[in-house]
């Protein structure tokens, strides 16, 4: 599996120069709200998907007063060999991502190389919001497993942008729109089947988690919708050519697709409490971790930020009886609670390392 064993981090957040060193089972962060856990646990992730998870532009990501930040990680790789990631980025939007000191010839090669995973209290906007966030969510999985599926859905957006433009623009012309209808449907039928048969191998596995972390309280499920499982995108758009034309933007596609979470048939967003949605979102991200093992063949790293937020005590224990059954990899893990994290891990294995942050310095601790 691939395994962080050194991070550096400069100019990222709130963390002005930190090089830290980690255990390859489970890496504990405690401190204070603010204080920058999650700017670490978003600097790992960045290193894997060459974004942050939270923040849509790079700007947000500077230290204040400065206009670069710079990340690099040592991990061990699958086959017992080593290598060196880096990441800089400059305001004006240059960016360059290096394996070894090598860069690579496009960015998104470098997705799937390292595998991730992140729980986090930002993930209830894939309950409470629209299904951009859950279309992002199935993304950001599907693109690390299958770098095709990555190719294929940006070459979608960038033709999509051209036909809304087109349409924008009042300008009709059967024969172009006729063209980019076919192009798109190429490659928005090979989006629906792997987002499909994502789904289907996905839905088991959510239900088991969540039976296990809840107790077997409520059933839970995942619904996929898209335009596609009425027929061909291209006879589709053919038939809404007239709206598009009112409307001035494609109104059907695989950019229109959704995934809906239910709880014993109803939508969770309406009838879950705070804890049942927190409940079905960790078992979501730990039935991903699952598929993407199976997939990528060795563990992703999983990243844990603030777990144990508006779950009760019943759904800790067993979440962590989860935790300690599963043969899970690299595990970093924050908690503004530290005793409560110290008395957890401690119980679970001996091989951890502790960190406590504040202003963004890290401080490893025994």
């Amino acid at each position: 599996m691939a395994t962080l064993q050194k991070i550096v981090i400069q100019d990222f957040r709130n963390i002005q120069l930190q090089e830290l060193t980690f255990s390859p089972n489970i890496n504990c962060i405690s401190g204070g709200n603010g204080e920058g856990k999650t700017n670490l646990l978003d600097a790992i992730w960045y290193l894997s998907m060459t974004k942050s998870a939270f923040s849509t532009s790079d700007r947000f990501n500077f230290r204040h007063g400065t206009s670069a930040f710079a990340l690099s990680g040592t991990y061990a790789m699958p086959g017992g060999s080593t290598s060196r990631f880096s990441i800089r980025v400059q305001d004006g939007g240059q960016k360059s991502v290096r394996r070894d000191d090598k860069p690579y010839g496009r960015i998104s090669e470098h997705i799937g190389v390292l595998p991730i995973v992140m729980v986090s209290p930002a993930d209830i906007a894939m309950v409470s919001e629209s299904g951009d966030e859950r279309r992002k969510f199935v993304n950001a999985v599907l693109s690390q497993m299958e770098q095709p599926y990555l190719s294929d859905v940006q070459q979608y957006n960038r033709l999509l942008l051209q036909r809304n433009k087109l349409l924008k623009a009042g300008v009709w012309d059967e024969d172009l729109l006729s063209t980019f209808d076919e192009r798109l449907s190429v490659l928005a039928q090979p989006i629906f089947e792997r987002r499909n048969a994502f789904c289907e191998r996905l839905v088991p596995v959510v239900q088991q988690y969540y039976a296990e972390i809840s107790g077997g309280r409520e059933q839970v499920g995942i619904e996929y919708r898209s335009d596609l499982q009425k027929g061909s995108l291209a006879e589709i758009l053919r038939e809404k050519r007239d709206r598009d034309q009112v409307f001035k933007f494609t109104t059907a596609g695989v950019q229109r697709d959704d995934f809906l979470f239910t709880m014993d048939g109803h939508p969770i967003r309406r009838c879950g409490s705070q804890g049942q949605q927190k409940s079905f979102l960790v078992a979501l991200k730990f039935a991903q971790y699952e598929v993407m093992k199976a997939a990528c063949g060795f563990p992703p790293i999983m990243l844990l930020d603030d777990l144990f937020d508006k779950l009760d005590m019943n759904r800790v224990g067993n979440l962590l009886r989860v935790v300690a059954d599963k043969e899970f990899g690299q595990i970093f893990l924050s908690d503004s609670n530290k005793v409560r994290t110290e008395s957890i891990v401690d119980k679970l294995t001996a091989d951890r390392s502790y960190f406590e942050t504040a202003g963004g310095v890290f401080t490893p601790r025994q």
